[in-house]
Formats: C-alpha cells, structure tokens, sequence
C-alpha cells in the first residue's frame, strides 16, 4: 500500500503547522519521494534533529504504507 503525496504533506503540516512543503515523487511509483520542509521550528536543532521532527510527524508510517522519503530540511 502506498500513500499519495497530499497525505504526506497533510501529516507535515499537522506535525509542523508553519512548514513549507514542497513534495515530488521520484519515480513515478507512489513510493518513492522526497520533501523539502521549510519550518522556524528547526531554528537551532541539528540536521538529525530536524529529519526527527519530520519523521515523527508520519505517525509511524514511514517504512510501512511510505516505503521511501529523501527529507530535505531549512530552517525560515
């Protein structure tokens, strides 16, 4: 089962209301893609931090209905 990239921005934002979500699928696959998340919430916090913040915003479904999700984070 995969997830469409609209779910995948939605949980974000539910994670880190100010984030700017940029979303592309890499293969054309529905399980391949990569987010560029640009939130203030990262001000301060490592790179390892941040892709934490943004993993944990998924809700546990990364590696499960989201197979693979290259995180590109900046900070506002």
């Amino acid at each position: 089962m995969s997830m469409d990239l609209k779910e995948i921005e939605i949980l974000i934002k539910e994670g880190l209301p100010d984030a700017k979500v940029e979303i592309q699928d890499l293969a054309g696959d529905g399980n391949h893609y990569s987010a560029t998340v640009t939130s203030s919430e990262f001000s301060g916090k490592s790179k390892i931090e941040q892709h934490k913040m943004v993993y944990n915003s998924l809700k546990g479904k990364m590696g499960n209905e989201l197979h693979a999700l290259a995180i590109k984070t900046k900070e506002i």
